[in-house]
């Protein structure tokens, strides 16, 4: 069995005003002891939250610990993370479309894989989160996603010798989470569902709609809530899947933790 959260932990920061990375350590063990762990929306330097990368780092003990900040700039840094307690074999930082946006605001997005060693066998693990103001960013970036599973698939070359050409072939299996920044009924969702993908939920509760995952707490106008926190599987994958919840009760975050289990 394999146990993950996924979290947009909005720079730690809870309904309550109050930011705290002990916090958001303390809820994601409690909730699942999760064997893997994918924050979004970790802050250095920003918001006068300090380095959370290393606090983070240092509240999960014996979890490898990796991170792409897509915004770094004058010592601050604003990204993902993956945490794991799980052999790693390798780390991959994907770069997401930035196009021009004249008529919005935006920023840099990253996608942050790793291979997973779980027990029942390697798969590509991917946290994300797309732009959130923006529609053709997110097509863009979808765009982006799909094309990296393909190369993920894609023959190389063997290359036995030691060093850093050698061709470790990255596992079909692939596992996508993070905040999307679309809905349940965005096309971009089903662009994901036919790039090879299950939506895991759907798999696991058929006709059951999404439960919200964000704006839960929140009240006020345009803070309906809504589900754009996703865990998508390849379809080799999902006959994997076992579980899955979204802890709806939390107010850590303006987002709610996603549990998955896997085995």
């Amino acid at each position: 069995m394999m146990r993950l959260l996924s979290w947009n932990v909005q720079w730690c920061r809870g309904i309550d005003g109050r930011i705290d990375p002990g916090r958001i350590a303390a809820e994601a063990k409690r909730l699942a002891d999760p064997d893997v762990v994918c924050l979004q929306e970790v802050a250095a330097g920003f918001y006068d939250a300090g380095d959370q990368f290393e606090l983070l780092r240092a509240l999960f003990p014996g979890y490898g610990a990796f991170a792409v900040w897509p915004v770094e700039r004058e010592g601050k840094r604003f990204g993902n993370m993956l945490l794991s307690r799980l052999p790693v074999a390798r780390v991959l930082r994907h770069s997401l479309p930035w196009p021009p946006a004249p008529g919005s605001p935006s920023m840099p997005r990253a996608a942050l894989e790793a291979v997973i060693e779980a027990p029942f066998g390697p798969l590509r693990v991917l946290t994300t989160h797309l732009e959130y103001y923006s529609a053709e960013h997110r097509a863009a970036q979808v765009g982006r996603l799909r094309a990296i599973h393909a190369e993920a698939l894609a023959e190389r070359q063997a290359h036995d010798r030691p060093g850093p050409f050698q061709a470790d072939p990255l596992p079909p299996d692939a596992l996508w989470c993070g905040d999307f920044n679309f809905r349940p009924d965005d096309p971009l969702h089903g662009r994901i569902l036919s790039g090879g993908f299950a939506d895991a939920w759907q798999a696991l509760h058929p006709g059951k709609p999404h439960p919200h995952s964000f704006h839960v707490h929140e009240r006020g106008p345009g803070k309906e809530p809504y589900c754009c926190d996703f865990a998508f599987v390849s379809t080799g994958l999902a006959p994997r899947l076992r579980a899955m919840r979204v802890d709806q009760a939390n107010q850590a975050s303006d987002h709610q933790p996603v549990i998955l289990e896997l085995g």
